[in-house]
C-alpha cells in the first residue's frame, strides 16, 4: 500500500456488526468503499477473538483467520508470504487489527496491516467505545478548537515522527468521532498525512 494511500484513509473504530451491515460501492467489480452511515470507510481498527484460523502453505500461500466480536463475524485474509502475520496466532486469542477492506463475491472481508494480541478486556472497551461514539454536532468553534489542539499535539511530536493516533484519542476529552473527523478534514486539505498505519505528521 502507498503512502498516498495512508494519506487518504483512517482506520476507523468498529464493531464487526457494524462493517457487515454496510453497503460495499463498487467501481465496476473493484472494490472502493463501505458506506457506513456517513463515512465511506476503506479502513478499519477492531477488536475480536480468533474462532476458526486457516493456513496453506503450499506453492499458491493462503491463510484465513474468523474473527468474532458478538456483533457478528468477519475473516482476515492473507496471500504469499504476509501468511507469517498469523503464525502466533491461535484458536481463542483475542487480536487487535488494522487493515484494509475488501469485497468478492458478496462476501467482505479484511486485509490485515496489523495484528496485535489483546486481553479480553479489551473487547468491552471496544463495546463501550463504539456505543458512546455516536453522530454529534458540533459548532464550527468547537471544530477549529479541535483541529488546534491537534495540530498543537502534531507539532509538538513532529520531532518524535509524529503522533500517534490513538493516543491522541485517548487523551483528548473529545469523542473519537469528533476527533476522526477533524482528522480526516486535515488529511483531506493536505495540512497532515500518516506516514504509516496509526501516526500522523504535520506536513503544514
Amino acid at each position: 500500500m502507498s503512502e498516498e494511500e495512508f494519506k487518504r484513509h483512517i482506520a476507523y473504530k468498529f464493531r464487526i456488526g457494524d462493517i457487515i451491515s454496510g453497503n460495499p460501492v463498487l467501481d465496476a467489480d473493484r472494490f472502493k468503499f463501505l458506506e457506513i452511515g456517513d463515512r465511506h470507510v476503506v479502513r478499519v481498527n477492531i477488536i475480536a477473538n480468533i474462532v476458526e484460523k486457516f493456513v496453506q502453505d503450499q506453492e499458491k500461500k493462503f491463510a484465513s483467520v474468523t474473527l468474532d466480536d458478538a456483533s457478528g463475524q468477519i475473516k482476515l485474509k492473507t496471500f504469499g508470504d504476509d501468511i507469517a502475520k498469523f503464525e502466533k496466532f491461535s484458536q481463542g486469542d483475542t487480536v487487535q487489527v488494522i487493515g484494509l477492506l475488501r469485497s468478492w463475491n458478496n462476501e467482505v472481508y479484511i486485509i490485515p496491516e496489523i495484528i496485535k494480541s489483546r486481553t479480553p478486556e479489551y473487547l468491552l472497551l471496544r463495546k463501550l467505545e463504539t456505543d458512546l461514539d455516536k453522530p454529534k454536532q458540533i459548532s464550527k468553534e468547537q471544530s477549529t478548537a479541535i483541529k488546534t489542539k491537534i495540530l498543537e499535539i502534531l507539532k509538538k511530536e513532529e520531532d518524535n515522527g509524529g503522533a500517534d493516533i490513538e493516543k491522541m484519542i485517548t487523551d483528548l476529552p473529545e469523542s473519537p468521532q469528533t476527533i476522526n473527523l477533524e482528522i480526516k478534514k486535515l488529511l483531506e486539505e493536505g495540512i497532515a498525512y500518516e506516514p504509516r498505519p496509526g501516526k500522523l505528521r504535520y506536513l503544514g
